[in-house]
């Protein structure tokens, strides 16, 4: 279902758009493309003095699991933010140690002294970091909206479910054009 509104204080969170992260095969969109385009929006919302967070994982949260571990030690500057985002000072910067943005991190904090009542998101994996701060931000009330075309995963299948079945039921949904069209609103 397309977005519908833009609240007047929404926030874009840019999920793992870094280094170590945008240099991992994609089987949906090109990471560039999502890189790209979650640019174009962080622009956007700047322009109108709206909140931009850039989250960067850097580690993992322990336990046991299943999959392998990807690859072996992550490179010196795995956790760097692509400077194609253009950080600014105002930007909020979340560094976390799970997938999702919210658990363990002050961006439930950082956007409620804003007085943020809605988050964009995009970025990088659709079915991990971008699902995961998606559930999070629904069940800590704010409004969701996903930008279907700046979001990617390693697996096309997951992705698929993700922007299908999961987000949903979570949030709204829809391309970077027609996002950057309501926030022109």
């Amino acid at each position: 279902m397309p977005a519908t509104t833009l609240d007047p204080r929404t926030a874009l969170v840019l999920v793992d758009l870094q280094k170590g992260i945008l240099a991992l095969p994609s089987a949906v969109h090109p990471a560039d493309d999502v890189l790209r385009r979650g640019a174009r929006l962080a622009a956007a919302w700047r322009e109108r003095g709206l909140p931009v967070v850039l989250v960067r994982v850097a580690g993992s949260a322990p336990g046991r699991c299943e999959a392998p571990p990807r690859g072996g030690a992550p490179a010196p500057d795995f956790a760097d933010l692509a400077p194609e985002l253009d950080r600014r000072e105002g930007d909020i910067v979340v560094t976390k140690h799970t997938w999702g943005a919210f658990h363990g991190t002050d961006l439930d904090l950082q956007l409620r002294r804003r007085g943020v009542t809605q988050v964009v998101l995009a970025g990088i994996a659709t079915s991990a970091g971008v699902e995961s701060t998606a559930r999070a931000a629904h069940e800590h009330g704010y409004h969701v909206t996903v930008v279907t075309d700046a979001v990617t995963d390693p697996d096309a299948q997951a992705h698929r479910v993700a922007v299908e079945v999961i987000f949903p039921r979570l949030a709204e949904t829809d391309t970077t054009d027609n996002v950057l069209a309501l926030l022109e609103r």
